[in-house]
Formats: structure tokens, C-alpha cells, sequence
């Protein structure tokens, strides 16, 4: 694996004893399934965006459109309308700004605009993609997601999930890579409850560390919150912080090098609980 993560304006080192990043997520949409419309207005998302500064986060990372089970798809407009003034209200936080979208024209404005990140839950397959990214020198994250929002976990089968999902990723970043991407912009990412029941999204989680051996390159993994924590607990949404946590600081252990959570206050505190007990071996 590379020594760092070029993100930008900003590198992380990848080294042994490099603590894994907590990417805090800001979504600035009415209708995301576990904070929607709380940070809609810029003002409440500036606040937002200043407490997980405070909490100590790595990278934030700014969706304007749902990706939940059953989302629509949103305009173009819209979706650039919620993004676009958070990123030029944050660009001077002092932390990666990413941008999760799967639309170029929306890659193509938010780098102007200061990202530093494109976080695409579609691995760069729109048309247009990997030409609005390829020449910038912003992280990526190509992430595996079967089928789509509104249909994907409607009955999401594989043979394997984890040779399918490794074979996914390796063809997207060798797309990435014959147009010019150097692999140090490049994270991974399985795609947790993207298309995957409970079993697949088990096996990924305990796959992590050959899925990011196999392609040489760090994995980000995201499971805040979400359904699978449910299944497992039995709780709500809005009462999943601890497997939330729990579920972080597993995928760290199994070799993830960043962490997509809503909880960065208690993320952060555990994964550096954690990171401090493996650099005593």
C-alpha cells in the first residue's frame, strides 16, 4: 500500500503507525435516513461542521442528495444548490472538504469550489466521471454498490460478495489509473448496506483487510447507523451509537483506514483508544 493519501490539499500518511481517519458526514438534504434536514439551512450546517471540528474530525464529507433505500434520484440543480455554498462557506476549515456525488457536472464545480474529495457512491461509472476528476489532484473513494438507491436492497444476491465486490473496485480504479489517477488519491470502498444483506455485509466487514491487500490501496468503511447495526441490536436509528462505534473500530482492527460516521465525538475517542493499545505491540 502507498505511504499516504493525497487528498487535495492535504496528504495522510497510511504507515503502520498512522492513526485511521474519522470522515464526519454533513448532509445537507431533507430526506437522509438518519439526519435529514437537521443541517439543510448553510447556518446550521456551518455549526454543524464547527462541532465536528471541535470533536476532531479528519474529513468532512458533504451529500446533498439521499442515498437511503428507496431515494429518488435528485436534479442536477438541486443537488448543486445544497452543495455547492457549504463547500465554499467551509473550504478554509483546515480539514479535506469531499463531496459525495456520482454527478460530474457536480465534481466538476465542487473542485472549483474547494473540495478536496469525491466520494462517488456509483465507483466513477456515470459517463463523464472519470474525466471530471482525472486531471485534479483531489482524494477519490470508489465505492461498489449493487444495483441502485431505489431498488438495491430490495433482494441483493451474490455468489460472492467478496471476490464480487473486490473484482468491482479492481476494475474501477483500473480505469481511474489508465487515465492518469495516481493510486496515492485512491480509497475503496466495499459499500456497506449498498445492495448487501446482513450475511453479505458480515463478510465484507470481516474481509476488509484482503479487500484492501488485493488492491494495495486503504478502504473506507461506513456503516453509521445503519440497518445492519439494527438487525444485529434490534434498536432504532437514533439509538445505534454504540454498534455504531462498536462497528468502526472493528472495521480499524480488520484494516480500514478511515471511518465514514455520524458520531465523530465518540468515533474519534475510540479509535484512538484503540490506536494507542496497537502501538504497544
Amino acid at each position: 500500500m502507498q505511504a499516504y493519501f493525497d487528498c487535495g490539499r492535504f496528504r495522510f500518511p497510511l504507515g503502520p503507525k498512522a492513526r485511521p481517519l474519522v470522515m464526519g458526514i454533513l448532509n445537507v438534504t431533507p430526506d437522509s435516513f438518519a439526519d435529514g434536514g437537521r443541517y439543510q439551512d448553510l447556518e446550521f450546517a456551518i455549526a454543524r461542521a464547527e462541532q465536528m471540528l471541535e470533536d476532531g474530525v479528519d474529513i468532512i464529507d458533504i451529500g446533498g442528495e439521499s442515498s437511503r433505500p428507496g431515494a429518488q434520484p435528485l436534479p442536477l440543480s438541486q443537488e448543486m444548490d445544497r452543495v455547492l455554498p457549504v463547500v465554499y462557506a467551509l473550504r478554509d476549515f483546515g480539514v479535506p472538504l469531499s463531496v459525495d456525488t456520482y454527478k460530474p457536472e457536480l465534481m466538476r464545480e465542487a473542485l472549483v469550489a474547494g473540495a478536496d474529495m469525491i466520494n462517488d457512491i456509483h465507483g466513477f461509472t456515470q459517463a463523464g466521471a472519470v474525466e471530471a476528476v482525472a486531471t485534479s489532484d483531489c482524494g477519490l473513494c470508489v465505492m461498489h454498490m449493487q444495483a441502485s438507491p431505489q431498488t438495491m436492497q430490495q433482494a441483493p444476491r451474490y455468489d460472492d460478495p467478496v471476490r464480487e465486490v473486490t473484482h468491482f473496485l479492481q476494475e474501477r480504479v483500473q480505469v481511474l489509473q489508465a487515465a492518469g489517477v495516481a493510486s496515492s488519491r485512491l480509497s475503496i470502498d466495499p459499500g456497506f448496506g449498498f445492495g448487501k444483506n446482513l450475511e453479505h455485509n458480515l463478510a465484507l466487514l470481516r474481509a476488509i483487510g484482503q479487500i484492501s491487500q488485493a488492491l494495495e490501496l486503504p478502504v473506507l468503511a461506513g456503516m453509521s447507523r445503519k440497518s445492519m447495526l439494527g438487525q444485529i441490536t434490534g434498536k432504532p436509528i437514533e439509538e445505534r451509537l454504540a454498534a455504531s462505534v462498536a462497528a468502526h473500530v472493528l472495521a480499524c482492527a480488520r484494516g480500514a483506514r478511515i471511518v465514514r460516521v455520524h458520531d465523530v465525538a465518540a468515533t474519534v475517542d475510540a479509535v484512538k483508544v484503540w490506536h494507542a493499545l496497537e502501538q504497544q505491540d
